[in-house]
Formats: C-alpha cells, structure tokens, sequence
C-alpha cells in the first residue's frame, strides 16, 4: 500500500513539532529561566542597579502609594539603571489597628497600577523590573496560584509570567558578566502573621539557586560578578529539611554581595553582615555573630596560581519605603560592588554621588582585596584612578575628588584633584575619574584616609557625598553593632529557638521540682529560720523555692501549665485570609489543612512560632513562678513579724501552725505595722498586675489576629496565668 507524500510530509512534521514541545518541557527550567541582557553605550566595565525594598502599599496610608508614584519616576529616568530589583514587602496586609494580617486585593491593585505608571514616567523597560515576595506578601495565602495569591496576578514577576521561585538575568558588558539572581524564600504555605517572620528555603530552592548561580562558570573565561537578591536577612532565614542553607550555597559561589530587605531602618543603619567559610570558627558562630566582620582563626593567604577563590560574601540589609523611603543604587566596577544609600522623604534628589573606587573599607570583601595585596595581584588599571558615579538632574560643572588624612585625629585635606568624565553624552551615566599615585595612600590603617566626592552643576548646586574611609592595602575598617543591630543580624535566630526553648523549660522545670524533692527527701530544711541564722545565698534561694512548694495548688498548677505546654495544641485559629478551616499551634508550629480540606500540613511555621513562644515562656510563665516564690516568702516574713509583735512562738514546722491566731492587744500597732511595712508584697503586686495586664494584652491581641474566642479557641493559654497569680495574691494575704 503506497503513502501520498503530503500525508507522509504531515506525519513528520506533527512528529517533529511534538519531539520539540516535549523537548521544551523536559528542558531544564534553569535553561529556560536565563536571560541575557546587553548593556549598550558607555561607561564600559561599570554597571549599576536600582533596589528597593519593603513598600508596604496600604489601604490605611494612602501616601506611600502616593509618594512612590510622584518621586520614582523622575528618580529612576535620572539614574537610568540596569535593572531595578524590588525584594519584597510588597503590600502592608494589616487591618488599620495592626492586629489583623492578612491579604488586601485593593492593595495589590494599587501596587499594580503605581508600579505600572512609575515603569512609564522613567521610560525604562518593564521587562528589567524584578520584585520577590515578602512575608507580608504571603500573609494568609494557602496556596501559591490560588485565589488569594495576589503576587502571582499583580506583580511585576506575575505580570510578566515570571512564576517560578527563582529567576536570573545576567548583564553583559563587554566580555564581563555580571549575574543576578533573584528568588522567592517565603514560607509555601503563607500563615497570618505574627507567625510569619522567616524565609524558609527548601532543598529544591537551594538547587535551583546553586544551579544558577553555576550558570557561567564553565562557559566563561574570567570571574563572573555574582549578586544574589531576596527579602530575608540570613539571621531570619531556617535550614532546609536536609541542613543546608543559603549561606552554604552564597559561600560556595564566593558571591560579591546579597542584598535583602525585612528589617526596616528602626534596628540601625548597619545591619551589613560579612560572612566568611573556614574550620577556625567557633561552634557558637552557627548561633551568633558577635561582630559584623567575621574573622577565622587560622591564615588564610594562598598566593598560587591555581589558588580557588575565597569563600566570602556581603550581606547587605537596605531601608525600607515605608517610612524612610529608602532607594540604594548598587554600582559593579570592574568587579568590585559598591552602593549609596537614599532618602527621599524630604523630596527628591538633584544630585546622586556614588564613589566605585576605592571601595568604602568597611564594607568591602576583605580577604580577597588583601590577598591581592599581599601576593601582588593587583590589576594596575583598576587601581590607577579615583572612579565615581554622578546622576544629575542639570548638567554638571565640575567633580572634584577630595582625599582627607585623619592621623592628627582631624581631617587634613592632602588631595584635591579634578574629574573628567570618561564617556561621551550617549553614555548610560557619568563616570568621572581622575589618575592619583595610589602607594601614596598605602598603609596599615584602613581608615586612615578618607575620601569625599564633591559636584557642582549649572545651577550653582554643591554636593557631597559621604565621607568614606579606604585602604589600598586590602584592609578592613571594623564597625562596630549597637545591640539593637547585632538582636537582628547577629543572632541566627531559626538556629537559637529550640535551644532556647528547652533550656526555659528545664529551668521551669528545675526550679520547681529540685526544691519540692529535697522537701520530701533531705533531712535538711531550708527555712526562714534557717536562713536568718545562717544566711547566705543558697539558703535564701532554696528558702524561698521550698516556700512556693507549700503553696500546693500553685506549685502542681504551675506545673501542669508547664506540661500542658509542651503535650498540648496552644490555640486554635484562623490562619488563612479566609475560609472555615483553622489550624492549632503548638511549640513545634502551627498543624493546618488546607482551605478545601485536601492536604494537612503539620508543623508549619516554626521557627515563626518564636515571636509568641518565647515572649510567653519570659514575660508570663516565668513572672508568675517569680511572683509566687515572692509572695510566699514576703508572706513567711511577715508572719514571723506579726508573732514577734504578738508575743508568740512558732514551731516552722508544725502544720498545727498554719494560721496562727493572733492576740489583739496591740491591735492598732499590729494594724498600723500590717499596712505601713509590707512594701515588698505592694511592689510585688503591681509587678503582678502588669504581668497580667500584658498577657491579656498578648491574648487580646492573638484574638484578632487569628480570629478566636477566648472562651472557645484557648481558654488553658488564656486565663491559667491571670487565675494562678489573683490565687497566689489572695492564698499570700491571708496570714
């Protein structure tokens, strides 16, 4: 039977189109995912980024919208950047009361029209907008692509079906290649806040960013300049199921900086975190970074050739729009990352300086500089010339590098020499240099020498940039954390909450049930009388301790409060935006279903669970064991007044003696005495009165958040603390 050769030709062609859409879909998403951009016109060498971060669009403050909409536009046609990344914090999601945290449609379609019409004021493209996803943008969301997933439909990624959790672009200049990449670390399924605080990477995220972070590195001959971007610092980011974390993957690749957001600008304005591989480090590392530069023990110079880079990167937190309206311009010279900082909040800028070399010495990547120091590295090109960056609004009359001496203690002007610009008006941006005797400035102080940029325009307008330290020798400045700065990014805090955990428990534990079992089983008493005649304070602590153990119903309610804890769900709520389902929490997270009911998640949320976990172990459970131990002390005290005044003898340890009776004659002394000494029970109660005040306050304020009743949802975790301490207070004012 002979074929027509047009079905024959039909056959192969269908054959072919579905090989090739097979192909398509079995190619590697990575592969599809990588972009290429040329960046045109001069300057070569030097490309710059814009980054923005936690916007917080709400309904309730309509001006950050507003503002946004009036100062970007201009802004970004002045810097003309290459790409403007946006990590994350999107949209607010809080009710007007801060209470309730949830999804806002309205807030999303604000976002999508202000970003939209900004992208158009600037006349850049719209295809070089990246913008991840922030917690806030994940509150109550149970699905990614559902109904309530309002990233996907409104976003800048969402918009252009950019829809998977990690996307690169790389920018070309010449034969350098700088990559970027971008992921989403969010939490899979988004909880209501407060328990939606971390970034939780997973072991297949951790690939896809290893997998594009490799892209370049077979393919190309010189060192690729790496950028990662996210929304969550690292001290606010868990391990995979398998351990490993983003760190391991940005140590791999020696990355030049990560740039994040989540933290705002009310914890400091050096949240910069330098993070660096080796075996020198202490074990305590893994949970705390006590300085922003982390130093190894051990030497880590290797001046041969075929030496592998040095593992280390920049982790650097920027401000935020939502009230400092924060905006960074991230510059890459030759290889080297630098970054300004902006504020718009009173108005937009004329005029933008951002020195590219020398790097700022304290926040450059130290020990690779250093070593091209020491062993003779040093590219002289790269080197030779003072670089700088100026964005203008009116053309620019003058750039003057200034170079201050600060060895008398007092800036001393040693340099002043004037710019040129490198590139023709074409260019993207002005590049001004100028050629300096860099040994000159060799020394082994790193901040020495500090560098001042000043530009003039037509309009007779004089700016200056930042004074900036510098070392040529590869050295780093140390600066040191407030402790508001090292709270957020020194302590890794996914790695620190079962230990701190446990170890409040044991304490609960041991505070408890040491006393009550050296009671039962030693001979020996520790009591007021003890105490008295011996003294010391060993005696006082186990006299006091041994005195909550006498207080029965306190101590076992105490006790089975402390089991019910770690045995049984703590409440029951709302943890989606909407819908019937609810979810309990435990220490350990929070166990959901789904909003149709199809799938349980157990232990979501954890180590998100910190923000009411610990505050609840340190400001209720353990105030109510303090208070009662002191309560029944002061009571034993006073009793052991009352019968000196009164004449009598007590026997400690009678039972018979429990409420000693109490002659009246002296009545009004006694009286007088009853309420003119007992100060210590009076500040004693107003402790005990705050402590209650602000656990209902917590309660209160758990309710709306997650939608409960008291009397229903969590009545145990509600009023167990209220009722042990209003029983401690009338239990230890009846002698």
């Amino acid at each position: 039977m002979r074929i027509p050769i047009f079905l024959l030709l039909f056959i192969a062609i269908t054959t072919l189109h579905g090989t090739t859409a097979e192909q398509q879909q079995n190619q590697n998403p990575n592969e599809r995912r990588s972009r290429v951009i040329q960046v045109k016109q001069g300057p070569e060498d030097v490309v710059w980024v814009v980054q923005l971060s936690d916007l917080h669009f709400s309904v309730h403050h309509p001006e950050r919208a507003s503002d946004f909409r009036k100062l970007m536009g201009p802004v970004l046609s002045m810097i003309n950047p290459s790409l403007v990344l946006i990590t994350g914090d999107l949209t607010d999601g809080k009710s007007k009361d801060l209470l309730t945290m949830k999804q806002n449609e309205e807030e999303w379609v604000e976002y999508r029209n202000v970003t939209n019409e900004v992208i158009e004021r600037s006349g850049l493209d719209k295809s070089i907008f990246y913008d991840v996803r922030g917690n806030h943008d994940n509150f109550g969301v149970p699905v990614v692509g559902g109904s309530y997933d309002f990233f996907s439909k409104y976003s800048i990624n969402g918009q252009l079906g950019r829809k998977q959790n990690v996307n690169s672009v790389t920018l070309q200049t010449g034969d350098q290649k700088h990559l970027f990449v971008g992921f989403d670390s969010a939490m899979t399924v988004g909880l209501r806040g407060p328990t939606n605080l971390f970034g939780h990477p997973t072991d297949q995220l951790l690939t896809e960013i290893d997998s594009e972070l490799s892209q370049w590195n077979s393919t190309s001959t010189k060192l690729v300049t790496k950028i990662t971007f996210g929304h969550f610092p690292l001290s606010f980011s868990a391990s995979s199921n398998s351990g490993r974390s983003l760190k391991d993957i940005f140590l791999k690749h020696s990355l030049s900086a990560y740039i994040c957001g989540h933290l705002h600008t009310r914890f400091g304005k050096n949240l910069k975190r330098y993070h660096r591989s080796g075996h020198g480090f202490l074990s305590s590392q893994k949970f705390f970074q006590p300085n922003m530069h982390q130093t190894p023990s051990e030497s880590i110079k290797n001046c041969s050739s075929g030496a592998p880079p040095i593992e280390e990167f920049w982790e650097w937190e920027m401000g935020d729009w939502r009230k400092s309206r924060a905006l960074r311009i991230l510059a890459i010279d030759r290889g080297l990352a630098s970054y300004v900082d902006v504020k718009l909040n009173s108005g937009s800028k004329k005029t933008i300086i951002l020195p590219t070399f020398p790097l700022d010495s304290r926040f450059m990547s130290r020990y690779s500089l250093e070593e091209k120091y020491e062993c003779q590295h040093m590219v002289p090109q790269s080197y030779e010339t003072i670089r700088t960056l100026v964005f203008s609004v009116s053309p620019v009359l003058s750039v003057v590098a200034k170079v201050y001496d600060s060895i008398s203690g007092e800036p001393n002007l040693v340099m002043e020499e004037l710019m040129r610009k490198l590139t023709d008006n074409s260019s993207r941006g002005d590049l001004y240099a100028t050629l300096w005797n860099y040994r000159a400035f060799e020394d082994p102080s790193p901040t020495r020498f500090w560098l001042q940029i000043e530009v003039t325009d037509v309009m007779g307008r004089l700016t200056l940039s930042e004074l900036r330290p510098f070392s040529m020798n590869g050295l780093s400045a140390k600066v040191s954390w407030t402790w508001k700065e090292f709270y957020v990014m020194g302590c890794q805090w996914a790695a620190l909450y079962y230990p701190i955990f446990w170890f409040g428990l044991y304490f609960f534990f041991f505070i408890l049930i040491v006393p009550k079992a050296l009671f039962i089983f030693s001979k020996r008493q520790y009591t007021f009388k003890n105490f008295a005649a011996n003294g010391g304070f060993i005696n006082c602590i186990a006299w006091i301790l041994q005195e909550l153990c006498n207080m029965h119903i306190v101590w076992y309610g105490t006790l089975g409060y402390l089991f019910y804890l770690i045995l049984c769900p703590w409440f029951i709520g709302q943890v989606f935006t909407e819908g019937g389902s609810r979810g309990y929490m435990t220490y350990m997270g929070w166990v959901v279903k789904t909003s149709d009911n199809s799938e349980r998640h157990e232990y979501i949320g954890s180590p998100d669970v910190i923000v009411i976990v610990i505050p609840h172990l340190l400001f209720a459970v353990l105030p109510t064991i303090l208070i009662s131990a002191a309560l029944a002390a002061e009571r034993r005290i006073y009793r052991e007044h009352v019968l000196s005044l009164s004449g009598k003898k007590k026997d400690d340890h009678s039972p018979k003696n429990e409420r000693p009776q109490v002659h009246h004659y002296q009545g009004g002394r006694r009286s007088k005495s009853r309420l003119g000494k007992r100060w210590i029970r009076k500040i004693t109660l107003v402790i005990c009165l705050a402590v209650i005040y602000r656990h209902l306050m917590s309660c209160r304020a758990l309710t709306k958040a997650y939608e409960m009743n008291p009397l229903i949802h969590f009545p145990v975790y509600s009023f167990s603390i209220p009722l042990l301490l209003l029983y401690v207070v009338y239990k230890t004012g009846r002698i």
